[in-house]
């Protein structure tokens, strides 16, 4: 066999081997993946386990959007309902606080299930890296922990983005700024200091729903050049809800489909993609350069 022909061969066979390991490992391989959605587990439906299920063939960070267990986030329920499906990843899960866990004084069972993970208790907010990417984290419980510009949190957040100048940057947080099925104007001074250092995406759950919205502003101006993009992912386990006042810039809904959000960070774009849980069709993609 010549030289030729042998490398022939072997990038053949190495063709065939990273397809047999499936996308997703060959992704894990190569540039960080998150995924995840909001408003998770119940001990009193199955919508949690079928969303863990999709996290079993999907490597890479989870990041979970607040109301990670119901009805109180007590740590019983952390450990009974949350723990069979989406605690079986808890190792590579990055979270988010939500309102649900606030039912319980201090969100205690929170922040004892996850520990360090979930930054310190009296915060809940913290960051971190995936590739050329920073990572924010943020907890938009604003009566427990103020978001107001001026406050601990919100000033911890600019120094935070300027200490880590990223050309790609992505934020987390439980209530949504802009939403089909009602925002939240209290979360408006992190998206002013997330738009002002040019981060490229913000996550939230808080609706029980999936919904993507074209790059904006933070007053919900339509901003192709400096906006940023906002998913909605309340799609983890708990029933579905209501999607009734359309918003501007809202370019795609669905309150039907449970699922996660998998999102590919490359060194300069990402891309984005719905993964349904079995049985469903819904599903939405696609990859946009950052700033």
């Amino acid at each position: 066999m010549s030289r030729i022909s042998f490398l022939i061969v072997a990038a053949l066979l190495a063709f065939v081997l990273l397809a047999g390991r499936g996308v997703d490992k060959v992704h894990a391989a190569g540039d960080p993946v998150l995924v995840g959605a909001g408003d998770i587990a119940t001990c009193k439906q199955q919508g949690d386990e079928a969303t863990a299920k999709l996290l079993a063939n999907i490597s890479g960070t989870v990041f979970t959007l607040g109301d990670n267990v119901y009805e109180n986030g007590t740590a019983a329920e952390f450990a009974n309902c949350y723990g069979p499906s989406w605690g079986t990843y808890k190792d590579r899960t990055k979270p988010s606080v939500g309102n649900h866990e606030y039912n319980t004084a201090g969100a205690t069972g929170y922040f004892g299930y996850f520990g360090a993970k979930a930054g310190d208790p009296s915060k809940g907010y913290y960051s971190y890296d995936r590739g050329t990417w920073h990572i924010v984290a943020l907890n938009s419980n604003c009566l427990k922990v103020s978001c107001a510009a001026g406050s601990t949190q919100e000033r911890w957040l600019r120094a935070d983005l300027a200490a880590h100048p990223s050309k790609c940057t992505l934020a987390y947080f439980h209530h949504p700024r802009f939403s089909s099925g009602g925002g939240n104007t209290e979360v408006a001074p992190f998206w002013k200091a997330l738009y002002e250092a040019g981060a490229e995406v913000v996550l939230s759950g808080h609706v029980h729903a999936y919904e993507r919205f074209a790059p904006q502003n933070p007053s919900g101006v339509a901003d192709s050049a400096k906006g940023i993009r906002e998913f909605i992912v309340g799609t983890g386990g708990k029933q579905l809800g209501r999607l009734d006042n359309l918003k501007p810039n809202s370019q795609v809904r669905n309150n039907t489909t449970y699922g996660v959000l998998k999102l590919i960070l490359h060194s300069s774009s990402y891309e984005w993609k719905f993964v349904p849980v079995a049985g469903k069709t819904f599903t939405d993609s696609g990859t946009t350069a950052c700033h």
